[in-house]
């Protein structure tokens, strides 16, 4: 299960996510917005955080304007390394390093054709399970 949310300037990006893990048969939970209208992007950044950090989704994926401001504020709920990519290799990098849990996008800076590809590599790339990455990852969460 995917967890997915954005604030106003992420909702046409995120809608063609959805499209998108709906054409791969890959489940997911809307948790909003649901409307272009003005809102505040921490409140969805918090939702599908816990979401991930709970272990109710494996993985997130949010999107604001840049994808500044959400990943900060995913990245405050304890268990979450959440990871602002805006190409396909730092896509790769961040789970194959980090073990990034959740995705962010900016839907003001990416199209969604680029967008589509790095939410592919962000799901289909599993971490590598390194001992350097293992201890720099707890190094992170102490």
């Amino acid at each position: 299960m995917i967890a997915i949310g954005s604030d106003h300037g992420g909702y046409a990006l995120k809608q063609e996510i959805m499209k998108h893990l709906t054409e791969r048969n890959i489940e997911y939970k809307d948790f909003g917005c649901y409307e272009e209208s003005s809102c505040d992007y921490p409140v969805y950044a918090k939702l599908v955080a816990r979401e991930v950090a709970e272990g109710r989704s494996e993985r997130g994926i949010l999107i604001c304007g840049t994808g500044i401001g959400i990943s900060i504020s995913a990245n405050k709920v304890p268990g979450i390394r959440a990871a602002l990519c805006t190409d396909c290799f730092c896509a790769e990098a961040t789970r194959q390093h980090n073990d990034a849990n959740v995705l962010c996008l900016g839907g003001r800076v990416v199209g969604a054709g680029l967008a589509l590809k790095i939410v592919d590599t962000f799901l289909d790339t599993p971490f590598s399970e390194d001992e350097r990455h293992i201890r720099r990852i707890q190094q992170i969460e102490q």
